[in-house]
């Protein structure tokens, strides 16, 4: 479904890349110089980034399998991000091997390793979509070569949304495509936030901007906005590392200051 050959994709290693820089910060290998350093001096400005990657990446896994015990067997995760086991579709399958999972994402990394992301149980699927995220009609079509749109899917936009701003319409690519969401999907949601040092934010804010990149905390009012007209399932927006944490994969993190991130799940309506 990528339509293009890993092997004929150019990577450019000239400026950071967010997914290359979340794999540093998770221990691993598929980042270059400029990941590496632009990381470094996130630390700087707050030592826990790698706490931050591990807590996401721990939400995603008790979200996933708080969804497949309560009977959703689809699943579209756009943004995908470099593979890390296990990956979504592998929670997903210990908990039905019948789910079908389709990943999205526009960095040519992460369709270089592809392969790893399509090894599905033999009855379920995996398929791997090569496409911006601010592009949701041709996400939407290609999905729907794999995913049963007239049966639920759980949408999922993990640590995906600060990086798209205001104006480039956040907002407007959430709703187009929970818009052809059956009754009964979910709505799968983590971000940023500046809530609890503004000042800090900004300057990371600043230095993403500085190197062609886009970052946008957003309050957790602006977070909340994302559910609109949706049912948001207990606990609703809370911490990230708060969501459900009796499903384990709950990360230890340094000091006693929050994780500064937002996390929420919510049904369609019928």
């Amino acid at each position: 479904m990528t339509g293009q050959d890993p092997a004929a994709v150019r990577i450019d290693t000239s400026k950071p890349h967010p997914a290359r820089m979340y794999d540093w910060f998770l221990g691993g290998k598929d980042n270059y110089p400029v990941d590496e350093e632009m990381a470094k001096q996130l630390l700087k400005l707050d030592a826990r980034g790698r706490d931050m990657a591990r807590v996401n990446r721990a939400f995603m896994h008790r979200a996933t399998r708080w969804l497949g015990a309560n009977g959703i067997r689809q699943y579209l995760d756009v943004g995908t991000g470099i593979p890390t086991e296990p990956n979504l579709h592998q929670i997903a399958q210990q908990v039905a091997p019948e789910s079908r999972v389709v990943y999205c994402d526009n960095d040519p990394i992460v369709l270089a390793h592809a392969e790893a992301l399509l090894r599905s149980t033999p009855e379920g699927a995996t398929e791997y979509i090569q496409a911006d995220a601010r592009r949701p009609e041709a996400i939407l079509e290609a999905a729907g070569k794999v995913l049963d749109f007239d049966r639920p899917i759980a949408l999922s936009l993990l640590a995906l949304l600060h990086f798209v701003d205001d104006e480039d319409g956040a907002y407007e690519l959430v709703s187009r495509l929970v818009g052809q969401l059956a009754p009964g999907s979910y709505l799968v949601l983590s971000h940023t936030t500046g809530d609890f040092d503004p000042e800090k934010a900004a300057m990371a804010r600043a230095m993403y901007k500085q190197r062609g990149l886009t970052l946008r905390p957003r309050s957790r009012d602006e977070f909340t906005r994302f559910f609109d007209a949706l049912d948001l399932v207990e606990p609703g927006v809370s911490l990230t590392a708060d969501w459900h944490p009796e499903l384990g994969e709950v990360v230890a993190v340094a000091g006693d200051d929050p994780i500064p991130g937002y996390a929420g799940v919510a049904r369609v309506r019928p």
